[in-house]
């Protein structure tokens, strides 16, 4: 029974009507009208354009197919891809790839909403304004012009990492309480409606009214809750504390984890050293350019600074280290700015020949023993950096250099003090570290046993102390580097003529100590922690997992009648291209320190392998600089090896099978005169 009067309720009938027709929005009238207005609207059907970006297609959103990047793709900071990627060809690798774009995009859209405050909310006097900050003051231009699906946000570029400033910038006058919440639990979207109401002299001025989509973690509470303060009990919590443990004490960082052996560190970036105007010029490249180049990966781990604690301090106490790094100043100046002429050729001879000639008069007075081996790896080692491989000067071959290194490492007695457990070293020897990551991939280059591979046999085999630091130093556990330096003894018995069934055992139980060293945690995962930042943790895990399945590809190489095209190889390289996809690409990028990885990989992947796309994708973005140090020689070679295995015509065996002979990449180097390290 209705109580209200029939004259009333007609008027409020109209009134109703009224309050409706305003409450409808303008662009609901719109296509009201044009709907209205063209009645086949409805039924044509939306037609779907098959050359937009693979990003915006995964994503299934409207591209507007902008070149080189959609204004999509743009505007969220992605990679847009119109080249056909390696993920779009498998089910399994779509979907992973979406979730991991949902959880990094919803990651980095939750801290633009904490990063951007509007500032009348907080620099207005307490007089003038009444509003106080709400979900509202998160200033989100795409609120208002999408919806708030969480599927509809995200894509991706995996090979570059996201902004850390955009996760640093946490303001603390916005919810003091739950900032740190931000980034652990899983999304709650909720729509908010915020009214803002200012007064002056008492008397309401302006009125405003919003509505955007504020994303929280946690469930909100009913109105008229008080927000406990810390600390909060219950599993929520709880896991919101391990997580926190996990992302700040991620490891003891030791920043005097290595003894680099030339007295204290320097404070700053400048170098004291009197030099004529030319080699000035080049020292300041070399400091600028050529410096953030070198050990990328001991400079990620944060154990001591590469520049103060290493290379600085030895530029101004050892000449003849100063006179290569100069050295390589020239070449990375001729190489990446295209210089051509005799002036920096005498500039590259000059200084290799002070080198030299320094390191001679040292060793024949038989003193200086750290300084001539420090400047004898440099030469080694930074040509491996950023010298060109088809470089026409003269130089001394690697191996000969490391021949000196060998003799000052024993000099010096190094490898006893590793390995002695009496000896109780507080710091490792990093000339130490350095000579085993050469030793190791140079054994594998000429196909001899490691000089040094009875110290990293001991190590391994020491439960004690097994680390020699070539994990803070390259990334890759010391076991699994151990094992490579096994599988180079046990090439060497091979060429030595060791009989096929003896060497398959060997094969068998290096295997074995292969599937040990994956004990523990060693998933592969995008290395970021909550707040977006390199995790060096998570890095060292992906490393050492391209390392290992490297490491699997090499020993089964080994096996008589191998062929890249058994269906175990070819499983080994479709899960190395997987591993590899987690790694950071690019100038600032890792790839250039996986040079070794890429070879063993590349090697023995097919024409139609997703590794060689792949491994093209990774060239495209690393640009000139692929074309430096040992990545741009494994290019140059597996080129060589591609072209050489592409052009093999296969006849049929005893079987009746076509499989493709194994083309080893050390007989195409030794065909081609090549004779450089690539690691």
């Amino acid at each position: 029974m209705s109580t209200i009067p029939p004259n009333s309720r007609e008027g409020f009938m109209r009134a109703a009507t009224v309050n409706m027709a305003m409450a409808q929005p303008p662009k609901a009238k719109a296509a009201r009208a044009n709907s209205n207005a063209n009645p086949k609207a409805k039924t044509q059907m939306h037609r779907r354009s098959r050359t937009g970006c693979y990003t915006c297609r995964l994503r299934r959103k409207k591209c507007d197919e902008g070149t080189p990047v959609c204004t999509a793709c743009k505007h969220l900071g992605l990679h847009c891809e119109y080249k056909r990627p390696t993920w779009w060809s498998n089910n399994d690798s779509r979907r992973q790839q979406k979730d991991d774009i949902k959880m990094i995009i919803k990651r980095k859209k939750l801290s633009e909403k904490a990063s951007h405050t509007i500032q009348t909310s907080i620099s207005s006097p307490p007089g003038l304004s009444h509003s106080l900050p709400t979900s509202a003051t998160f200033s989100d231009p795409l609120d208002r012009t999408r919806s708030a699906s969480i599927d509809s946000h995200f894509s991706f570029n995996f090979n570059s990492p996201p902004n850390a400033q955009e996760y640093g910038a946490y303001n603390p006058q916005l919810l003091p309480t739950h900032s740190d919440f931000m980034f652990n639990m899983s999304p709650y979207e909720i729509d908010v409606k915020t009214e803002r109401q200012m007064f002056v002299n008492d008397v309401p001025t302006l009125r405003e009214s919003t509505v955007s989509t504020f994303s929280t973690y946690h469930t909100p509470p009913p109105p008229g809750t008080i927000l406990p303060s810390y600390p909060v009990d219950g599993e929520w919590a709880e896991q919101f504390y391990q997580e926190r443990r996990e992302s700040l004490a991620e490891e003891a960082l030791n920043i005097n984890f290595f003894d680099f052996s030339h007295g204290p560190a320097t404070s700053s970036r400048q170098v004291d050293i009197e030099l004529d105007d030319n080699d000035q010029r080049l020292l300041d490249h070399f400091i600028q350019f050529v410096l953030p180049t070198i050990f990328q990966i001991l400079e990620t781990n944060q154990h001591g600074s590469v520049s103060s604690d290493l290379i600085l301090p030895a530029l101004q106490n050892n000449k003849g280290y100063l006179h290569c790094c100069l050295m390589i100043a020239a070449q990375h100046l001729k190489a990446t700015m295209n210089i051509q002429g005799e002036e920096i050729d005498n500039d590259i001879m000059r200084h290799r020949h002070a080198t030299i000639l320094y390191l001679c008069e040292a060793l024949n007075k038989d003193e200086d023993h750290q300084q001539i081996l420090e400047a004898t790896l440099s030469l080694i080692f930074f040509q491996c950096c950023v010298g060109r491989y088809d470089d026409s000067l003269p130089d001394i071959p690697w191996h000969q250099h490391f021949q000196a290194v060998s003799s000052l490492v024993t000099k010096l007695d190094l490898p006893r003090l590793v390995t002695d457990p009496t000896e109780q070293l507080t710091q490792t020897p990093f000339n130490m570290t350095l000579t085993a990551w050469i030793d190791i991939f140079g054994s594998t280059m000429q196909g001899r046993a490691p000089t040094f591979a009875h110290i990293y046999r001991e190590k391994h085999l020491s439960r004690a102390n097994s680390s020699l630091g070539l994990r803070e130093l390259m990334g890759c556990e010391d076991r699994v580097m151990y094992l490579i330096s096994e599988i180079a003894c046990l090439e060497n018995l091979k060429r030595e003529g060791m009989d096929d069934i003896t060497l398959c055992t060997h094969v068998h139980s290096l295997g074995e100590q292969i599937n040990l060293t994956e004990s523990g945690d060693s998933s592969v995962k995008m290395p970021f922690t909550a707040n977006g930042s390199l995790s060096p943790k998570q890095l060292s895990k992906n490393i050492t997992g391209a390392f290992r399945l490297a490491a699997r590809i090499y020993l089964c190489s080994l096996v008589p009648g191998f062929s890249p095209t058994q269906s175990s190889c070819v499983g080994l390289v479709e899960k190395l291209t997987t591993v590899l996809q987690h790694i950071p690409s690019g100038p600032h990028g890792f790839d250039r320190s996986l040079s070794w990885v890429y070879l063993i990989g590349g090697s023995v992947s097919g024409a139609g392998s997703t590794f060689r796309r792949f491994f093209h994708e990774r060239i495209a973005q690393l640009g000139e600089t692929s074309n430096f140090g040992s990545f741009g020689g494994v290019v140059a070679l597996l080129h060589e090896v591609w072209q050489q295995v592409d052009g093999f015509q296969p006849s049929p065996n005893a079987t009746g099978s076509t499989e493709a002979p194994y083309i080893s990449w050390r007989d195409v180097m030794q065909m081609k005169g090549w004779d450089y390290l690539l690691i």
